[in-house]
């Protein structure tokens, strides 16, 4: 899986590219016209969004006009429309599951959790900068279509305009932001469990910090089981010095009784005879 700081690159890089789309479908400069007049009250420029036209006199005054009809649209001006807005719609979705795969988080579940999510904020971000490219590419081949025509005349010919650089540019910084979330592959499955406690996983802890944990554990429990082991060996030898001394005596016991000059007095009755007796 990838570091942490290549994912909040790779989540920048996204951020972007959703701040990027969500400008461009809102800015109404997506192709803009060629031709300049001399007058003080004729348009400078003549702008066509996707939502609306706009018209900018050499006055100063800045006029726009929204369309409001839908059917009588181009058909590349309506597919536009609803890629962009579903562009939008992915990559905002995509984000929310970034911020859960991210691994300097706390939610999102377990290591491997995490690494699925991840994948899955990256496949958003991909299926998002697609539906920015497709629409706008269809949308700059008309427009360049419209001007090589020498039929139109000079007022009705448009060029690209700002909006479509911004949507390619938004469309690149989606387009690396999921690639390099689908980077983040958990690994292969392993029997050791990623996380010390599944029931928590809002707090979660990662294999090697329990790992390290586990070893700083046992190298303060070698003391205390050297000092244990050396308790037990002092016991051992008080114990053997005092069975060395006990055996002599018991020796020394077993000798006295063993000797015919002072065995045990007998019993008083077995002295008597028989005829003593009668």
């Amino acid at each position: 899986m990838l570091s942490a700081a290549i994912q909040i690159l790779a989540f920048a890089l996204a951020l972007l590219g959703v701040l990027g789309a969500t400008v461009a479908t809102l800015l109404p400069n997506w192709k803009v016209s060629t031709n300049v007049w001399s007058s003080i009250m004729t348009p400078i420029s003549q702008m066509q969004g996707l939502w609306m036209d706009c018209v900018w006199y050499s006055s100063g005054v800045f006029s726009c006009t929204m369309k409001n009809s839908m059917l009588s649209l181009p058909a590349y001006l309506q597919t536009t429309r609803a890629a962009m807005v579903l562009s939008c719609m992915v990559a905002t979705f995509g984000l929310c599951l970034a911020s859960l795969g991210l691994k300097c988080t706390r939610w999102g579940g377990s290591h491997r959790a995490k690494g699925h999510t991840a994948i899955a904020a990256g496949g958003c971000f991909i299926l998002a900068s697609f539906l920015c490219l497709v629409p706008a590419s269809w949308f700059t081949n008309e427009v360049i279509t419209a001007f090589l025509t020498t039929d139109l005349p000079e007022s009705s010919k448009y060029q690209p305009g700002g909006a479509l650089c911004v949507t390619f540019i938004s469309a690149g910084f989606l387009l690396a932001g999921g690639v390099i979330f689908c980077l983040s592959c958990p690994g292969k499955r392993t029997r050791r469990p990623d996380y010390a406690s599944s029931a928590n996983p809002d707090r979660p802890v990662l294999y090697r910090d329990e790992q390290q944990r586990r070893e700083l554990q046992t190298e303060r429990d070698q003391p205390k089981k050297r000092q244990n082991k050396t308790v037990q060996l002092q016991m051992d030898e008080v114990k053997q010095e005092k069975a060395l001394k006990e055996k002599p005596e018991q020796d020394q016991e077993q000798r006295l009784y063993s000797s015919p000059s002072k065995l045990p007095p007998k019993d008083i009755k077995d002295s008597y005879s028989l005829q003593e007796y009668v």
